[in-house]
């Protein structure tokens, strides 16, 4: 009868997860407009019995944060991101998939991570649930719920166990990101003349052509370190000689930043500046026996959730579809995830 109960029971939470997951996908939380979103979770993670805040990050966005009355400070937390890249896509389904923006990434995690903590909790375990917003942009909500860890609550939480779409693999490891800035300054001049002027688009062209010939580490285990120019703008007009260019490039680390930060900087040459704004180092992560594994090629938040225990990295989805107008998650895979979730909780 029990077996009945617990198969019946499981049933009910995989398909709760998916309607979540659909309902948090037509939720529009574009980075910077993850209110709606986090309230949402707030009451509902609240009408199950959770104890659960808002952690202000700023002005109305906010993290969520939620733990079960029987035991306010759990040693395994559960997280990911509530925020999406644009454009929003709302949900919809066919017999084996969930489509939409955040579908996969992460949306179709978290409702993943709330099915399994509340079968958990029916079995006397309690994991904490951490959501974050601004996980695609700069990891500000993490960086929030960083210090919040630090000075608000005891140090109880050994484990963090975030959720980023790996296919249901653990991950050994994760790339690191370098984002650098390229500006170029020139002088304005008719066209007719450009002797008279100084072309900022030249200099630009010019430097990001030696930094795309440059060559780049590479890790035996990991792979290559890559490069993507992501943005380039400049000039005024096709008649003008431009005064001003700019790139916007990305580099996926494999090991620490130091060496190659000093090659770009003489690669790229003096008549360019350069610019470092944000770097979230590559990290290796724990394990747990039996699991497939991956390497993450992508960054996450967890550089920026130091505080918050040993990181593990695992959740449903793929990576390759994420950010693209079909992005999907399959609904096996989300059932499977909140096994995973659970077993991997109790192991720990």
């Amino acid at each position: 009868m029990r077996s009945w109960f617990m198969a019946v029971l499981v049933y009910a939470l995989a398909m709760d997860a998916i309607t979540l997951t659909r309902q948090l996908v037509d939720i529009e939380s574009i980075t910077g407009d993850e209110a709606a979103v986090g309230n949402y979770l707030y009451g509902e993670l609240c009408r199950i019995g959770y104890q659960t805040r808002r952690m202000a990050v700023e002005e109305n966005r906010f993290n969520v944060y939620a733990t079960s009355p029987e035991q306010p400070h759990p040693a395994v937390v559960f997280s990911t991101h509530m925020d999406t890249v644009p454009p929003f896509i709302p949900s919809s389904e066919d017999a084996t998939r969930i489509f939409g923006r955040g579908s996969c990434d992460a949306k179709g995690i978290i409702a993943a991570q709330i099915a399994a903590a509340e079968r958990l909790r029916r079995d006397g375990i309690y994991v904490g649930l951490l959501f974050v917003v601004g996980e695609e942009r700069d990891s500000l909500g993490a960086e929030v719920a960083n210090e919040y860890a630090a000075n608000q609550r005891p140090q109880s939480c050994k484990y963090l166990i975030n959720g980023e779409p790996t296919e249901n693999r653990i991950a050994l490891a994760s790339k690191g990101t370098l984002r650098v800035e390229v500006t170029a300054s020139g002088r304005m001049a008719h066209s007719a003349y450009p002797e008279l002027g100084e072309s900022a688009i030249d200099k630009l062209l010019d430097a990001l052509t030696r930094l795309r010939a440059m060559p780049l580490p590479s890790d035996p285990d990991v792979g290559p370190c890559t490069l993507n120019i992501g943005l380039i703008e400049g000039g005024r007009a096709p008649n003008v000689i431009p005064d001003y260019a700019h790139a916007d490039l990305l580099y996926r680390l494999v090991g620490p930043s130091q060496d190659l930060r000093r090659q770009i900087l003489a690669t790229a040459g003096d008549s360019v500046k350069i610019e470092f704004p944000l770097e979230l180092p590559f990290l290796r992560f724990r394990t747990v026996d039996g699991l497939p594994t991956m390497i993450a090629a992508f960054t996450t938040d967890v550089p920026k959730l130091t505080n918050w225990g040993e990181p593990l990295l695992i959740g449903p989805g793929s990576i390759h579809v994420a950010h693209t107008e079909g992005e999907f998650i399959e609904k096996k895979q989300l059932a499977e995830a909140i096994d995973l979730y659970c077993a991997i909780a109790k192991k720990l």
